[in-house]
């Protein structure tokens, strides 16, 4: 199966601050397992952006599915977007 990239961005609320754990990142990880897919990193960022997922699913369907439950399960707020290898993208444009 191909698999598309999706990158995953996050902000915090209050109540997402209070249960950040190592718990909640496994449970992450399980929730993209369950959709067909893989974390490829993680990362706490300082800025606008307080987390960022970069992760492998089947496609679309299973990236909203992935960003409405851990929007859900986190109190984390996400917006997702297909990330393409530059490689990928400059065939595209041909």
């Amino acid at each position: 199966m191909i698999m598309a990239t999706y990158v995953f961005s996050g902000k915090y609320t209050a109540d997402a601050i209070k249960g950040i754990s190592a718990k909640r990142t496994d449970e992450a990880r399980k929730l993209m397992n369950q959709l067909g897919g893989e974390i490829l990193s993680m990362y706490a960022l300082l800025g606008e952006i307080d987390v960022l997922i970069i992760a492998d699913l089947p496609g679309g369907e299973q990236a909203v599915r992935a960003s409405v439950a851990l929007s859900k399960s986190t109190g984390i707020g996400f917006s997702t977007s297909q990330a393409f290898p530059v490689d990928e993208f400059d065939k595209l444009m041909k």
